[in-house]
Formats: structure tokens, C-alpha cells, sequence
């Protein structure tokens, strides 16, 4: 794969995580399985195929796992559509092993890290976990089959934070400029993503400037209960009606 180039992937865009939480019943799904059952063992079998990804190359990382991601995305478009929320299931199978949630959690707490228990922490990072699944989930209800293209990889050897840079090709409207961080382990030397940054807009900060009066007034685990609370909500298809707003 020839890195000193622009390329476009198709469909949508890697990890487009920087939206926030904007519920199908099961009815619908259940009409739908017995009729999509051949297409279905189909996608099941698609998705046993292993794809080698090379977590010591951030770039080559983060473009195979989008590739895989939403390749699943444009193969199950009928079950997700009957049962929204199995787009958690995607993330939580593709993403959310190359993403480092430990270490986005603490950068979300912040200051008051060291005012914190060991086992409010403990009992924070799972639930934020869930919390970045649903989130990402949600945005991916807005995939359409864009094309994006990656900016040309730079030379990491000596770097221990990365920045991958996309651009998500928008027909009609402004292309979408989105960088994702990406932080090497020192011990494994594999690389993971903590954070995205949209058009200028990063998620960790904004998050940590919503979370962190709530965290000092009434600590971290009303904050916990809150995300959890978040994190249980059902994935919805926004319609020309709904006018969610920004969680």
C-alpha cells in the first residue's frame, strides 16, 4: 500500500467519533430475519475473515480498521436499519480494541484525578467505555457511503503521539477535516486512538470541559451514574423531524 499519496476508502469515515448521543423495536427486526437469513449467514461468513492489522504502524492502523469497519457498516445496512442498536455490537467488535478508553478516561477527569479513589476509578473506565461505544455508535447512523482520504504518513519512529489526518469528502457541502491521536505504548510499542479532533474541535477537551465542574462538585461517581445512564441509550436514525441536540 502505497503511503505517499492521497487515498480514499469507501464508505464513510474512519472512526468519525466527535458527534455525541443524539429506538427501533425488535418487531421489525424479527420480520425482517427470517427473510434475510441467507444474506445474513453471508455478512456472518464476511466477517470471520482475518485482517491483519498492524498496531506498530499508527497509520496503517487506524486506515485497515476503518476499512473493516465500515465494510462491516455497508454489509449489514438492512439488519442495522431494523435494529439500530446493532451498530454497539460493530463498534465494541472493531473499533473499540484499538482504542485506548483507560487512558481517555483519566485524561477526562483530569485534575481531580488525585482526588479520586482508586475504586471510583476502577468503577469509572468500564462505564466510560460503554459511554464511547454508544457515542460512536450513534454517529455512525450518519454513514452514507463518503469517501475519505488520508493525508501522506509521516515518520513516527521517535514520536510517542501521532496524528492521522483524514478529510471526509462531503457532496454538496464543505469537506470535513478530522485528525485522530494516537498514543504508542511504551512497554508493547503498539499504537491506540484516545482521541479525535473535528474541524478544530477535540472530543476529550470538550468532554472534560462538560464533565469536570460536575466531577468536582459532585464527584466521580455521580459522574459515573450519569454516563452510565448515557451510555444505555437506545441507538436512533435522525429524520428530517427530530432535532437532536449535542449531549
Amino acid at each position: 500500500m502505497n503511503l505517499n499519496k492521497l487515498k480514499k476508502i469507501n464508505p464513510l469515515i474512519v472512526l468519525t467519533m466527535i458527534a455525541s448521543l443524539f429506538s427501533a423495536g425488535t418487531s421489525a427486526f424479527e420480520q425482517t430475519q427470517e427473510k434475510s437469513l441467507s444474506a445474513t449467514n453471508e455478512t456472518q461468513a464476511a466477517n470471520t475473515v482475518r485482517v491483519f492489522i498492524d498496531k506498530k504502524n499508527p497509520y496503517l492502523m487506524i486506515e485497515t480498521v476503518a476499512g473493516k469497519t465500515f465494510k462491516r457498516f455497508a454489509n449489514e445496512q438492512q439488519l442495522i436499519r431494523a435494529n439500530p442498536n446493532r451498530l454497539k455490537n460493530i463498534v465494541r467488535e472493531e473499533l473499540m480494541p484499538y482504542i485506548n478508553y483507560k487512558y481517555s478516561a483519566f485524561k477526562v477527569i483530569g485534575k481531580h484525578l488525585k482526588k479520586t479513589k482508586a475504586q471510583e476509578r476502577k468503577d469509572f473506565v468500564p462505564v466510560f467505555r460503554e459511554y464511547l461505544v454508544t457515542s460512536y455508535a450513534q454517529v455512525f447512523t450518519l454513514y452514507d457511503n463518503q469517501p475519505v482520504e488520508f493525508a501522506p504518513a509521516k515518520k513516527f519512529s521517535d514520536k510517542k503521539i501521532v496524528a492521522v489526518n483524514t478529510r471526509v469528502i462531503m457532496q454538496g457541502r464543505d469537506d470535513i477535516d478530522v485528525s485522530f491521536k494516537v498514543r504508542k505504548n511504551r512497554k508493547t510499542d503498539e499504537w491506540k486512538a484516545f482521541d479525535m479532533i473535528a474541524e478544530g474541535v477535540s472530543l476529550l477537551d470538550s468532554k472534560q470541559a462538560e464533565l469536570s465542574s460536575i466531577i468536582r462538585q459532585k464527584g466521580l461517581p455521580y459522574v459515573t451514574e450519569l454516563l452510565k445512564k448515557k451510555s444505555e441509550r437506545d441507538i436512533v436514525f435522525k429524520t428530517a423531524s427530530v432535532n437532536n441536540k449535542a449531549d
